[in-house]
């Protein structure tokens, strides 16, 4: 029988990591300004994330500008954008199947168990699948920036740090894939019960075999 306690908790980290993805998706914090070799800055600070990319000043004044041409961005934030941006489609799309499948609502009747059931396994499925999806650009952008960060022919002015969104989009990949995961352990079809029945209770089992 499905566990509503299983589906609650699956679709509340479903739902972080989903408001958690939004929200790394659209900060600028994915790499920063790193402060390497013989000339170190700290008077300006530079933001790049997905859509735009923010410079911030000393004194505390921050001056964001959005990227003038999707084309001309490299290949590599193209893929990131579009992966992102499919992840969090989809689990709007799995909380709608999972809220409408959760054994505690009544979306679908009373008597529509199996469908429920259905329903919320096939949203446990798409929550995880979105989080391998985020996951994607996350691990590939901090790949880029390690790499190029100790690459000798990078200039030190090119290189960059992990930003701190990277860090909550690997908390927000852990939770969709968390989440989904026990949204769909929870959601076993109706009918199937786990407690074997020992004893027997005088009654004569069937699979008794005569001697």
């Amino acid at each position: 029988m499905a566990s509503t306690g299983l589906q609650l908790l699956g679709l509340l980290l479903a739902v972080m990591g989903w408001v958690g993805g939004a929200l790394v998706c659209a900060s600028p914090l994915w790499r920063v300004s790193a402060f390497a070799g013989g000339d170190i800055v700290i008077a300006q600070v530079l933001w790049e994330g997905l859509w735009m990319t923010c410079l911030s000043q000393s004194t505390g004044q921050i001056q964001c500008k959005t990227y003038d041409s999707t084309l001309a961005l490299p290949i590599s934030a193209q893929v990131s954008r579009t992966l992102s941006v499919l992840s969090l489609l989809l689990c709007l799309f799995a909380l709608l199947l999972g809220v409408v499948g959760a054994k505690c609502t009544k979306c679908l009747g009373e008597g529509a168990y199996s469908s429920k059931a259905r329903l919320a396994r096939v949203a446990g499925a798409l929550f995880f699948f979105s989080g391998l999806l985020f996951l994607i650009p996350i691990c590939w952008t901090a790949h880029a920036v390690v790499r190029d960060f100790y690459d000798p022919k990078v200039a030190a002015p090119l290189k960059r740090e992990l930003g701190p969104a990277l860090y909550l989009g690997w908390g927000a990949g852990v939770l969709l894939l968390v989440g989904g995961a026990l949204l769909n352990a929870g959601s076993s079809p109706p009918g199937a019960r786990a407690t074997p029945t020992f004893g027997g209770g005088g009654r004569s089992n069937p699979l008794q075999v005569k001697m």
